[in-house]
């Protein structure tokens, strides 16, 4: 198995012993979860708005993915942790504007104690290359 490190100054720097994501075998990529950082100030922006964390986060992902050569076309399995299940319905608005709906990815979302930095929302993908 071929093990490749993608990382971009597009999204923010890794918070702990991690990489943005890893291509594995140059077929499926695995892209660590991400939060509300600009990865421009790499400061955490939005703390009270989960609408515009969600839309941090996906620009975030969608730096990822291409640094890898992809896009969120070639994602097949998402993970959604929120701070408030409560927060569901405008996390999933802001989400599917990013996807066609006949061809979106599978999905998790699961509501957990506490997420890094206290944020309130946190994604991360799988994606095929």
């Amino acid at each position: 198995m071929t093990r490749k490190v993608v990382n971009t100054q597009s999204a923010p720097a890794p918070v702990g012993p991690y990489n943005q994501a890893i291509a594995a075998s140059g077929q499926m990529l695995f892209v660590s979860g991400q939060i509300a950082i600009d990865p421009s100030t790499n400061q955490l922006v939005h703390t009270d708005d989960v609408a515009k964390q969600t839309e941090q986060v996906m620009n975030n992902l969608k730096a990822v993915l291409a640094e890898a050569g992809a896009s969120f076309a070639n994602a097949v399995k998402m993970t959604i942790f929120l701070k408030d299940m409560n927060d569901f319905a405008t996390v999933n608005q802001v989400y599917s504007g990013y996807f066609d709906p006949e061809n979106a990815p599978a999905r998790a979302c699961v509501e957990v104690s506490r997420l890094p930095k206290d944020v309130l929302v946190e994604i991360d993908c799988i994606a095929v290359l």
